[in-house]
């Protein structure tokens, strides 16, 4: 489920400071030579495209989950604005800099999906938008992004789901095959941000985050599950997950962690590719992939959840904020951003 944008709270306060690169506008506003929504689109626009490691959202019973993942938003590693957060979130750090939009896009259950491919009818309860509608958002929107970041994939190395039998044991075929369509599907997605964002009249940057860092991140899930074997109320939803991602079971972790090495490769291959074919764009667009994610350090039980022992705990959501933010500072001198 999408949500609205969303300006930074104190934005009108800064703005109207004298060194402010926004003070010209603001007094266009005091003045009523514009209105509100054409001053706050002046302001930066900063998007979020992912799935549920971009959210504050955790596994339980079937119906809180649904009512979750349609309510939930904010409060996660992109964006929390609150001033006693939790959270050191990318938006925080960002606000630090310049006020701007937040726009958050991710969507529990994210694909990236096959072309013209029909979502499961437990993603459609879900309100899933997978990348494809993700990126529909942002290319019917009036004002389009100066920065997007990306973090999806995940939910498509779950490779034992809907696995052949004969297939199980020697999967190495299927794992080439799943990451070279990732590549494809992901490719037409990005390339359609691209062609749009050639014709702004700003420069827009676009970072592509490899997958988190698995092999890692089953370190700190076997640690969570050691503490449940040895008190029984811990993470009372560990053992739900499989129902929802069967590769994250013992037996299949292993071509798990090697499908996600594969497909950060591919992506990586991908963003050069793209980088080449829209090179004489390159004054107005930023193009980068980004391993922050995907070296990250995830292997402590703390930073699971503690009801599934999946998602990201706050202490978790800080890890994932640090690293993001922390290789933003090419896109952000690109877009004159200090």
């Amino acid at each position: 489920m999408k949500s609205a944008p969303f300006a930074s709270p104190n934005f009108l306060e800064r703005i109207a400071e004298p060194d402010s690169r926004f003070h010209s506008d603001y007094l266009s506003y005091r003045r009523g030579e514009m209105t509100r929504a054409e001053l706050v689109a002046r302001l930066p626009h900063v998007a979020m495209l992912g799935d549920s490691v971009c959210m504050d959202i955790y596994i339980s019973s079937p119906w809180s989950t649904f009512w979750r993942a349609h309510t939930r938003r904010g409060k996660n590693w992109f964006v929390h604005f609150d001033a006693d957060a939790s959270i050191s979130s990318v938006s925080k750090g960002l606000e630090a800099i310049t006020p701007f939009v937040a726009i958050e896009r991710a969507g529990v259950g994210a694909l990236v999906e096959c072309e013209h491919g029909r979502q499961s009818l437990f993603r459609r309860i879900l309100g899933t938008r997978n990348l494809s509608g993700q990126v529909n958002d942002l290319l019917r929107a009036r004002r389009f992004p100066d920065l997007i970041l990306i973090s999806i994939g995940h939910n498509n190395v779950d490779w034992a789901w809907r696995c052949p039998s004969h297939e199980l044991d020697t999967p190495q075929q299927r794992l080439q095959r799943l990451s070279k369509e990732l590549r494809q599907n992901y490719t037409r997605e990005l390339r359609r941000l691209l062609e749009l964002a050639r014709m702004q009249q700003h420069r827009v940057a676009i970072v592509v985050y490899g997958l988190i860092n698995f092999e890692s991140y089953f370190r700190g899930r076997r640690a969570a599950e050691r503490l449940r074997e040895s008190d029984r109320t811990l993470y009372p939803h560990l053992e739900t997950t499989y129902k929802y991602f069967v590769s994250f079971r013992p037996a299949y972790r292993s071509n798990l962690i090697r499908l996600a090495a594969m497909v950060n490769e591919e992506l990586r291959g991908m963003v050069e590719m793209l980088n080449r074919e829209f090179l004489q764009h390159t004054e107005r667009i930023h193009l980068r992939y980004s391993s922050a994610l995907a070296t990250a350090d995830l292997s402590r039980a703390e930073l699971m959840h503690p009801i599934d022992g999946w998602h990201a705990s706050v202490e978790g959501h800080n890890v994932l904020a640090n690293a993001a933010l922390s290789d933003l500072s090419p896109s952000l001198e690109f877009l004159g951003i200090k």
